[in-house]
């Protein structure tokens, strides 16, 4: 078509950072988040199932060296990490990493990594969904004597008809979502401290069964069996990005954005090391590895009694309802970014009354809601997985391009380049190696879905095939 740049000019081209800035400034959400809200998002969309169950799936696959899985994985997430929260220092606006690749490489790889991320967050939503019915069934289990039957909490291949907790949990958050953001950074904020305190406890509890033989064989795997979980687990660092889809929400972004990212991390990582550490020296592996609710287990195992258990138990629920809703969160901002540079249906991006992106929600709610009804965890996390170390990657690399194309642009965190970017994408190609050939399969069929979908409604609505970007709408 006459005036339109070519086909390979339309997928390598930027969107300028000021045109993504000026985005920012003139958004229609609500600025409303400080440094506490941003941390508190951060932390809560990551601390939940991974530590909760996944360190059951996680463990036998390389025994007591989980522990150091852990350190791996959140290695890992330290340089993705670093590189993140320069990038939302100098690119302050919703999208995460979609936006900043958008600004780097190019609208073909920003759009592959908008994908990798619509996987990440909405297929961690539904697993996160599912582990939360396990510890639901926990709780009523050690306070009235009952469970909900297998056929309505376990999906059709584990035996079941409908995980019906997984998918209630979901609606529930996006009910918190509609009613605003400042709404529910109070809601996340609480929850996030309840979760901690819920951990603090497990940690004290477990010690004091504290027994070395129990780390014993160290790692009978090897490096494969340590590789192998690290790939599972780094499922658990997964949400500290969280805080870079709230760009257009922060009261002050280029401040408290690297600040929130960096410092969640922080508290995550010690978190995820002490309570795997302790829960394996407990009890042993193979009790950590006997339930999907484990870390109540390793607690019935400890004291002999039911109360920790419930306690744990009942942290548990409101400690992964709170990851849900974050990290839901971060699933419709995304998509407002995308859908306001046309790559996605222009309905994606209009904000309602209470400043929220509504039918985003609604559509994004529904559709994560029938996943996690339908699909067992294990699945779930694995494609999590390999969605989030592909856009890492591409973050990583945005860094060290953005540093070359725009060395003078005002940046309030910088990393040590190129050191802290090579390394971050070495750890996620390093982590993707391990991640089992059935991942890979889905993956590249869905990247292939994608690529259609670019090519047979993005390229062409791009907001840079038009003079002026396109602007967020609010209904009336």
């Amino acid at each position: 078509m006459p005036g339109l740049p070519s086909i390979t000019a339309s997928l390598l081209r930027t969107k300028p950072v000021e045109q993504l800035t000026s985005d920012g400034e003139h958004t229609a959400l609500r600025r409303s988040m400080g440094l506490v809200p941003l941390i508190s998002l951060s932390v809560g969309a990551t601390l939940g199932t991974g530590i909760f169950v996944v360190l059951g799936e996680a463990a036998p696959l390389a025994g007591p060296a989980v522990v150091i899985s852990f350190a791996i994985a959140a290695l890992a997430a330290l340089f993705s990490a670093l590189s993140y929260a320069e990038l939302a220092g100098a690119v302050p606006v919703s999208g995460s990493a979609y936006s900043y690749t958008y600004a780097t490489l190019g609208e073909i790889i920003a759009w592959v990594c908008g994908w990798c991320l619509l996987l990440e967050y909405g297929v961690s939503v539904a697993a996160v969904a599912v582990g939360w019915g396990a510890y639901l069934n926990e709780f009523f289990d050690s306070t009235i004597g009952w469970r909900i039957p297998d056929a309505l909490s376990s999906a059709p291949s584990d035996g079941g008809i409908i995980n019906l907790p997984a998918a209630v949990v979901v609606l529930i958050a996006t009910l918190v979502l509609l009613g605003g953001i400042r709404e529910s950074a109070r809601v996340t904020t609480a929850t996030t401290l309840i979760k901690i305190a819920v951990l603090i406890f497990f940690v004290a509890v477990a010690v004091t069964a504290f027994k070395s033989g129990n780390l014993r064989p160290f790692a009978p795997e090897g490096v494969a069996g340590i590789g192998s979980a690290a790939s599972m687990v780094f499922f658990s660092f997964i949400g500290f990005d969280a805080a870079s889809t709230a760009g257009e929400e922060a009261k002050n972004p280029q401040r408290d954005l690297p600040r929130a990212i960096i410092i969640s991390l922080g508290i995550v990582t010690l978190m995820y090391v002490l309570v795997a550490l302790t829960a394996v020296a407990a009890v042993g592996v193979d009790d950590v590895s006997s339930s999907g609710a484990s870390l109540a287990t390793v607690l019935d195992q400890v004291t002999g009694k039911s109360w920790p258990a419930t306690i744990l138990a009942a942290g548990a629920v409101i400690a992964i309802a709170s990851v849900v809703l974050t990290v839901l969160y971060g699933q419709t901002r995304i998509l407002v970014a995308m859908s306001r540079d046309g790559l996605m249906p222009k309905v994606l991006s209009k904000v309602g009354p209470k400043r929220v992106p509504t039918t985003n929600t609604l559509i994004v709610g529904g559709v994560v809601a029938v996943l996690s009804a339908l699909i067992p965890l294990g699945e779930l996390v694995n494609a999590t997985n390999i969605g989030t170390l592909v856009s890492f990657g591409l973050v990583n690399i945005g860094v060290l391009v953005l540093r070359r194309t725009k060395p003078d642009l005002p940046r309030t965190f910088r990393t040590l380049v190129p050191l802290v970017p090579v390394l971050g994408v070495g750890m996620c190609v390093w982590l993707l190696w391990h991640l089992p050939g059935v991942t890979w399969l889905a993956f590249t069929l869905w990247s292939a879905v994608g690529l259609l979908v670019y090519f047979a409604y993005g390229r062409r609505r791009s907001a840079l095939n038009r003079p002026r970007p396109a602007a967020v709408t609010i209904d009336s």
